[in-house]
């Protein structure tokens, strides 16, 4: 349990816990993650029989990565200690790991919520909203990506590395198992009204934000290659319409805004996409994300020398449509103003193409120790 000035109702949830391992038969310990406590909540809980561990970071994270580093035993039961879950009944979720899964979450958005023991806000709008985004960006079915309780295997959660201190570490948590390949399974709990006399810890937008930032970070693809996609095709598919059929809009005064907003969209998606490829190659490289084998085969073909030559090709076609454009006349179909705007278009990208392969060769060769053979771009 972390824990952080909950002397109200810390006895209770060491009782709970106590039955559970009581009624169960289970040879376990309850381990107090505490945060920095002046209440006397260390204390109380050594009183109790209770194991202390003193977290020696603030935040949220920070205390339950600590207890779970500390603690003796392969399985681990977590939850807060503000009397909102009932450790109890969390049997369900030990059978669960017992049974293989090596994460078993409890999901109080399909079990029940007492009144007021959630904000309406929470309930219906923030956690469905960022545990549906959660789902669509990972392709996860856990229900519900911030429940504070959990059982799961002590070594396969520790193995995830994971480095988030504040409350975003229930996403991050959640994420990495996903990602890594672990099992993971959830059961329907009971979310009570916590038994404190004073505001919980949770900021709302603060730490709602947080979550959405890992979640988005954590999935460059989604943040930065689809988005740079949609602008590039766009952009292209544009330039081809004005192109093929644009004689006729040449009449209007706004086709040099169009032109240009066309421009805009094919080098803001261009350096987009390759912001998501140094992102993705980062991550992966750094241990953030784990491996990605096709990721990693595609990038191992796109060396520096073939992005060079290509950047080449497409500057010297933007050259020749530059020097052939006014000998094309102004027909209905193709103008002038067309040809020079998708020429210019084409030397930007290149350059852009061509720096950005300096860069990205420059961050594959520093992330890889200076010891190990590296294959350059």
């Amino acid at each position: 349990m972390p824990c952080l000035n909950e002397f109200e109702t810390l006895a209770v949830c060491i009782s709970r816990a106590r039955q559970l391992l009581k009624t169960r038969h289970i040879d376990g310990e309850i381990l107090i993650s505490d945060n920095g406590s002046t209440d006397g909540s260390q204390e109380l809980a050594f009183s109790l029989g209770a194991r202390v561990v003193e977290c020696p970071q603030r935040g949220y994270g920070a205390a339950l990565q600590f207890g779970i580093s500390q603690a003796r035993g392969r399985y681990i039961v977590m939850g807060d200690s503000d009397d909102s879950y009932h450790f109890d009944e969390a049997f369900p979720l030990i059978e669960r790991v017992r049974e293989g899964f090596d994460v078993c979450m409890g999901t109080r958005l399909k079990g029940t919520i007492m009144p007021g023991a959630m904000p309406v806000l929470n309930r219906y709008v923030g956690n469905p909203v960022l545990t549906g985004i959660g789902k669509w960006l990972f392709n996860s079915a856990i229900s519900d990506f911030h429940c504070g309780m959990r059982a799961f295997d002590r070594e396969k959660v520790m193995a995830l590395g994971l480095v988030t201190t504040g409350m975003e570490w229930a996403t991050e948590m959640v994420i990495k198992s996903k990602l890594s390949g672990l099992r993971i399974t959830e059961e329907p709990i009971t979310l009570f009204k916590d038994g404190r006399n004073r505001p919980p810890h949770l900021r709302r937008w603060r730490d709602g934000w947080r979550h959405l930032r890992f979640m988005l970070l954590h999935s460059p693809f989604w943040l930065f290659i689809v988005p740079g996609l949609c602008l590039l095709g766009g952009g292209v598919l544009g330039d081809l319409f004005l192109l093929m059929w644009g004689g006729t809009l040449m009449k209007s005064n706004f086709i040099f805004f169009i032109q240009l907003l066309l421009y805009c969209l094919v080098v803001l998606g261009t350096q987009i996409i390759f912001s998501g490829i140094f992102a993705k190659l980062y991550s992966h490289l750094n241990g953030i994300l784990p491996a990605d084998n096709s990721f990693q085969t595609l990038i191992k073909r796109v060396t520096l020398e073939k992005l060079l030559i290509g950047s080449i090709i497409l500057f010297f076609c933007g050259i020749a449509g530059i020097a052939v454009a006014p000998s094309l006349g102004s027909p209905e179909a193709v103008t002038i103003q067309n040809i020079m705007v998708l020429s210019f278009t084409a030397i930007t990208v290149s350059i852009q193409s061509a720096f950005n392969g300096f860069i990205l060769s420059l961050l594959f060769l520093k992330t890889n120790p200076p010891d190990q053979h590296v294959d350059e771009y």
